[in-house]
This record gives C-alpha cells, structure tokens and sequence, in this order.
C-alpha cells in the first residue's frame, strides 16, 4: 500500500513539474513572440531614421551645390559693380557719388 501511494505521489510531482514545464514553454514562446515584434519595430524605426538622415545629407550636399553655382553666378558682381560706377557716376549709389564730388562728408556730419 505503501508503494502504491509513493507512485501515486510520484506521479502527481512528475505531472506537476510536466505541467510547470509546458507552461513555462509557453511563457518563453510568448516572450520570444514579443521580442521579436519589437526588434521589427526597433527595426523599421532604424530604417525610418537612416532614410531621414540619407534626405537630409543629400538636402544638404543640393544646398552645397546651389551655394557654389550661386557663389560663381555672384562673384563677378562687385567687380561688375564697380566697373559701372567708373563708366557713369551717375549710376551708382547717392552715397557713393557724393563721396566723389567731395561734399558728401559734410551731408553726413
């Protein structure tokens, strides 16, 4: 009687522990399972934050781009300015035309 009741015992611990097992199985299936939608979340954010970052160094190589060209395009500008005030002083600024005729120092005082 005695023996029987120690496998009856012995059967219920080894159901126990079978049941705690599968449990536990599924526990870590379920961890896995959020895991792994949350790496594909960190993820498709990595990819979102790369392609801003790609945007906004190719923004910023088209604005480089555009400062040259502008830079080439405005450059000549003052050399052009001042070629024209040489070939007619009545062209160029108020300011800049009293300076020559010698009396403009005493407007601005």
């Amino acid at each position: 009687m005695i023996l029987e009741v120690a496998v009856i015992v012995l059967f219920l611990f080894w159901a126990g522990t079978l049941a705690m097992f599968l449990a536990y199985i599924r526990a870590q299936r379920l961890i896995a399972a959020q895991q792994a939608e949350a790496d594909a979340l960190r993820d498709q954010r990595i990819k979102d934050l790369a392609r801003r970052v790609d945007n906004y160094q190719n923004g910023n190589v088209r604005m480089g781009e555009d400062l040259h060209e502008l830079r080439a395009v405005v450059g000549p500008l003052p050399d052009k300015l001042a070629q024209l005030e040489q070939r007619d002083p009545r062209a160029c600024r108020l300011p800049k035309r009293h300076d020559w005729s010698g009396w403009g120092p005493r407007l601005m005082n």
